[in-house]
């Protein structure tokens, strides 16, 4: 069992840090934050074998606060671990403002140094890693992460402020941060020159490309369209949106096509991977009896018992294939074949189907033929 000090464990990668330790079973996770005392912590580290320094202050109520709350914070945690002679491997969040001359930066680059000291004089290891903006779920909106900030806002159809949308922003995924930090205490950690550790992806967008790509997912929500996923980024970022979304907002109800065979319903649709819906077929009845020129299709049973029937438009062979939903089974259906799908139980069949376009009542191709 190993066990670990996340300090900072209330925040948003500490957050994110502790769900991952705790999914091992063979780390035994010890949680500081502010509501914690020294007392506490003192006990904590007699027991430590690494320590997640992630607690740190960006905004206090006076620019003092950057000094207690970042390197003299550091400070006390490191000399605790030294006169206990607890010779452990100190990670440090550090952030990227520590190259910059300001109150945050210069509280950082000294919570740094003594981290680097303090590896120096122990003997301890010692990882530092100085992290651009990181984005993800648990982060606080209207705080100091602008992608948390516009998903909450866009989310909730409060307008957000761009005052240059060309400014480049560098940001890391969550969950690439955790993997690497996980990394760090199994030994694997990514160092770079200098000393530092680093996250290995790095995305950079603009600001008016982040603002835009948000709204791009406000546009769907509530809705069945699905956003393209092709690059990771925007996967991630889709991720860290779906956890602003106001609770009354999560669910929403399905156009149901209602008829005497029962009825049909669009469940998603994307203009990269087409479109899914589902139907509910009353038992004696046919669905079907077309093909089409370039839309393919797939027919999934997952409840009830039926049979799926296709004959080339130009051939006179029929092949039957008998489904139900006691035993999943796809059926293909190529272009160029007229299909069916018949109800032969003795209750209401249900029918997954996808296809790979989205269904335009302009131009269906789609066209009648009896199997």
């Amino acid at each position: 069992m190993r066990n670990v000090l996340i300090t900072g464990a209330g925040g948003f990668i500490g957050k994110n840090l502790k769900a991952a330790l705790e999914t091992y079973k063979d780390i035994r996770v010890y949680s500081y934050d502010v509501e914690n005392s020294m007392g506490e912590m003192d006990e904590y580290i007699e027991n430590i074998d690494f320590v997640f320094h992630l607690a740190g202050i960006n905004r206090p109520d006076d620019v003092k606060g950057f000094e207690t709350g970042n390197c003299g914070f550091t400070e006390k945690l490191l000399g605790m671990l030294y006169l206990k002679g607890k010779k452990v491997p100190v990670l440090l969040s550090s952030s990227i403002q520590a190259e910059k001359d300001n109150p945050y930066g210069i509280s950082k680059k000294k919570a740094e140094d003594f981290v680097f000291e303090y590896g120096e004089k122990s003997g301890s290891k010692v990882l530092v890693y100085r992290l651009p903006n990181v984005f993800g779920k648990f982060c606080r909106p209207n705080y100091n992460s602008v992608v948390a900030t516009w998903c909450y806002n866009i989310a909730r159809g409060i307008p957000v402020q761009i005052n240059d949308p060309d400014t480049l922003l560098n940001l890391v995924y969550i969950d690439d941060v955790i993997e690497e930090f996980v990394n760090a205490l199994n030994g694997a950690e990514n160092r770079s020159i200098g000393g530092y550790c680093t996250i290995r992806r790095v995305f950079t967008v603009t600001l008016g490309q982040l603002a835009d790509q948000i709204y791009l997912f406000k546009e769907t929500e509530g809705t069945i369209k699905i956003p393209s996923f092709e690059k990771d980024f925007d996967r991630f970022l889709y991720a860290t949106y779906t956890s602003y979304i106001p609770k009354e907002d999560m669910a929403y109800a399905l156009d149901m096509k209602c008829d005497n065979r029962g009825w049909l319903a669009e469940f998603m649709k994307s203009k990269q991977t087409g479109q899914i819906f589902i139907s509910r077929t009353k038992p004696g009845i046919t669905r079907g009896n077309h093909w089409h020129h370039t839309k393919v299709e797939k027919f999934l049973v997952i409840e009830g018992e039926a049979v799926v029937r296709l004959r080339g438009i130009n051939d006179t062979e029929v092949i039957e294939y008998k489904v139900s939903g006691d035993k999943l089974k796809v059926i293909d259906i190529p272009v160029g074949y007229t299909h069916s799908i018949s109800n032969t139980g003795d209750k209401d069949l249900i029918t997954v189907f996808w296809a790979n376009e989205i269904f335009n009542p302009d131009v269906p191709d789609t066209y009648f033929m009896e199997v």
